[in-house]
């Protein structure tokens, strides 16, 4: 911001500068200018004057006289008077065909006099006649502007003649070029004390706002005791003060999340615990109830069956709420061993045979032909793969189900894919939350808590890995679970989105190809 303020600044003050100086320069000139016309027609006039009086006093009256007379008179009127740089030319009036005295001329070109100046004289012989022009005051010389004053003066047997006499503006040339220096001279220092006002005033304006970008900076990166000095009651004041307050604000919230989310993670916990041993004693109560449930009668029997399923599904709860506690509190630990992770994958999908069976999906594994080892916690990723794949059979509407597993050097990635209903771009971002589901209504036949993703989120990246989601409706849905191949590694940035509908055997390998890992600096 500085910078931009400074440079339009700079650039105004220069434009302003150079109006403000082209504007002066050129009054001067055209004063300067006028002062000498008025001084050249004077001095002319008075000369003007002289030399005919000479010429209407004098008794010569042969051609060699006249032409005498006539260069006497030149040069006592640019003689006497070189210091004032006067020059004079003696030319015969338009239409003087006589030849008695021929064009002279002392110190200015004969050329520099135009016909034109000729031509306004013989039409009012009575006035003078003055232009501005640039003359050439001798040979290879700079032509300078000059004051050319024309007057009509009469020979005697000769006939009118036009008496021009030049009044260079040398003196007038170098007044303006020292004036032009100085207005160069003047306007750097304009534009010099511009920048200077203009740095100063944007450092009284930026440096309060570069600490307020500061602050603002650190409350982002989570240094909520970051505070404004307030000085003053302006407005830098006020914005100090009303960051501050700001500040406060957060912190007291952040303060009070926190101490409700612990409050919250705390109470799961406690209820999870005091529930075990209540459950304890119903599970033992339900297990001898359903073991004699043939004895009892069809009503009863039936309630001793669904007090047994209901209390799997209840242990299910709050051994995932017992989990999600250990996440929340940081007591979650994994052991890391040296493992195929194809045998894994291999009991993961056995597992849900049965279920497959029931509602008439295939597996179909795609699986490498050499070993896949992985430092993993063998139990967490085997229970991440058998939520996947329970999913995958719960929601694939009795389709083929594929399971792909692939490698390269330092990624291991573990895909299942089904052809169900899928999920649309909201529900996938709310795939992974805790207690969602993509339909409430929905039958199911395995039960469920909403737990199960966000537990197995938690498993992938306490591995130092990920698990995506990629679906459209009615295309199905692809989990990826992507882990480093060891403890060393973790992958640095999230990997591409899991295209919704390529086919599994070509995915994985392609996206896992182009993943980049770093060391594990813990």
């Amino acid at each position: 911001m500085r910078a931009r303020v400074v440079t339009s600044t700079v650039l105004l003050g220069s434009l302003l500068a150079m109006l403000l100086g082209s504007v002066l320069y050129q009054s001067v000139a055209q004063g300067l200018v006028d002062q000498a016309i008025a001084s050249a027609q004077r001095d002319a006039s008075q000369q003007v004057s002289t030399a005919q009086s000479a010429f209407d006093s004098t008794d010569r009256r042969d051609d060699s006289g006249l032409r005498g007379l006539a260069e006497e008179q030149i040069q006592s009127m640019s003689g006497p008077s070189a210091e004032d740089g006067r020059r004079v030319q003696l030319l015969p009036a338009l239409g003087n065909d006589q030849g008695v005295v021929e064009r002279m001329t002392t110190g200015v070109a004969t050329e520099d006099i135009s016909v034109s100046l000729q031509e306004a004289i013989d039409s009012d012989p009575a006035n003078q006649q003055v232009v501005v022009v640039p003359v050439s005051l001798g040979d290879g010389e700079e032509r300078v502007p000059a004051v050319v004053v024309g007057s009509r003066v009469s020979l005697l047997r000769a006939g009118p003649y036009d008496l021009v006499l030049v009044y260079p503006l040398l003196r007038e040339q170098e007044t303006l070029d020292l004036v032009r220096q100085l207005f160069l001279l003047g306007g750097f220092g304009l534009v010099a004390l511009v920048v200077g006002l203009a740095l100063l005033a944007t450092r009284m304006v930026t440096r309060p706002v570069e600490e307020v970008a500061k602050a603002s900076h650190e409350v982002a990166l989570g240094h909520l005791d970051e505070r404004l000095p307030v000085v003053g009651n302006d407005e830098i004041a006020q914005l100090a003060t009303s960051f501050n307050t700001m500040a406060d604000s957060i912190q007291h919230q952040i303060r009070e999340l926190r101490s409700l989310s612990q409050l919250q993670q705390r109470f799961v916990s406690d209820v999870s615990h005091e529930l075990r041993t209540p459950l304890t004693t119903m599970r033992m109560a339900g297990d001898v109830l359903h073991a004699s449930r043939e004895d009892f009668t069809a009503p009863v029997a039936r309630s001793a069956e669904l007090l047994d399923q209901e209390m799997d599904r209840f242990e299910g709860l709050l051994a995932e709420l017992l989990e999600i506690s250990r996440f929340d509190s940081g007591a979650a630990t994994i052991e890391r061993h040296e493992e195929d992770i194809v045998p894994s994958v291999r009991a993961a999908v056995d597992g849900v045979e049965a279920l497959a069976a029931n509602v008439g999906s295939v597996l179909r594994l795609h699986l490498p032909e050499g070993r896949v080892e992985v430092c993993m916690d063998g139990r967490r990723i085997s229970r991440v793969l058998r939520n996947l794949l329970t999913n995958a059979v719960e929601h694939g509407e009795g389709r083929p189900v594929d399971v792909t597993v692939a490698a390269t050097s330092q990624v291991a990635a573990v895909s299942v894919r089904d052809h169900g209903i899928g999920l649309d771009e909201d529900q996938q971002h709310q795939v992974f939350d805790r207690f969602w589901r993509a339909d409430p209504a929905r039958t199911r036949t395995t039960g469920g808590t909403g737990l199960g993703l966000a537990i197995a989120m938690e498993d992938a990246r306490m591995h130092g890995g990920w698990l995506q989601v990629g679906s459209e409706p009615g295309g199905g849905a692809c989990f990826r679970l992507l882990l480093p191949r060891t403890h060393t590694h973790v992958i640095a940035e999230e990997p591409p989105p899991v295209p919704p509908t390529s086919g599994a055997d070509a995915e994985v390998p392609t996206v896992v190809l182009a993943l980049d890992t770093r060391e594990d600096d813990s």
